[in-house]
């Protein structure tokens, strides 16, 4: 049975790419099959990760475009036992392209049905709550939030979770929240604390025990094609990853 996870946030900045990432690689590492799906047109995930935009193989826009999977678009990673398909900026057409497709909503969950083989398939969402958002939604099995730790992030939370209530109405009655990751954490600061102890005590146990640190070897790492996990393994927010990995497997079983 394949897991699918929509990473997601409407608010950008949060970390929804790094943990798309290095979540991805963490259980890669564990000898899980990880595919992960690049949904933002803006396309970190894919060059986060070393794949550059190649027009010759088609992207996440050309399927979702054609309504038709080709098996073309999953490429290999320098990780092993991770793939990807890539997005780019033409993906951001299909948000108008869709509009009056019938069942726009699950252009995606229907172009993943035709894929196997994976444990995981994690998709890194845009920071928007606009239609590829809501493909991705549906075709999840639960999403996981990263939550940046300030005041403004508490406001937009309660957006998704609206958004995430009326996909699950209308169109996925399975969806669930994953969980929620408190992202570019800084022990030092008392508002982080404040924040960290809201969240826990409204969402209780679906907030993660694991958080992500402020870390400057996390920032360097996209700009080098890699994983933090594999820039620097031994850095605080690989780690911490390697640690959310641990408590994602735990909540499969």
């Amino acid at each position: 049975m394949t897991k699918i996870i929509s990473i997601t946030n409407q608010k950008g900045g949060v970390g929804k790419t790094t943990t798309t990432i290095n979540l991805a690689t963490s259980l890669a590492a564990v000898n899980k099959k990880v595919l992960i799906i690049d949904s933002d047109p803006q396309g970190n995930a894919s060059t986060g990760i070393g794949i550059s935009y190649d027009k010759r193989s088609p992207s996440l826009y050309d399927l979702i475009s054609k309504n038709k999977f080709d098996p073309k678009s999953i490429k290999k990673t320098i990780i092993p036992g991770l793939e990807i398909i890539t997005a780019n900026t033409n993906l951001a057409a299909s948000e108008i392209e869709l509009v009056d497709v019938a069942n726009r909503e699950g252009r995606l969950k229907s172009m993943i049905s035709e894929i196997s083989g994976y444990e995981f398939i994690i998709i890194d969402c845009p920071p928007a709550l606009g239609l590829l958002t809501i493909n991705s939604l549906v075709a999840s099995n639960s999403t996981l939030i990263p939550l940046q730790s300030e005041f403004f992030a508490l406001e937009g939370l309660s957006s998704l979770t609206k958004t995430i209530d009326l996909v699950r109405k209308n169109f996925n009655s399975q969806l669930y929240i994953e969980g929620i990751l408190l992202t570019m954490v800084d022990k030092r600061n008392s508002l982080n604390h404040l924040v960290e102890k809201d969240v826990r005590e409204y969402f209780d146990k679906k907030v993660y025990k694991t958080t992500i640190p402020r870390n400057i070897k996390m920032s360097e790492a996209p700009s080098h094609g890699k994983p933090a996990l594999i820039y620097d393994v031994n850095c605080a927010g690989s780690l911490a990853y390697i640690e959310l990995a641990k408590e994602v497997i735990l909540n499969q079983k």
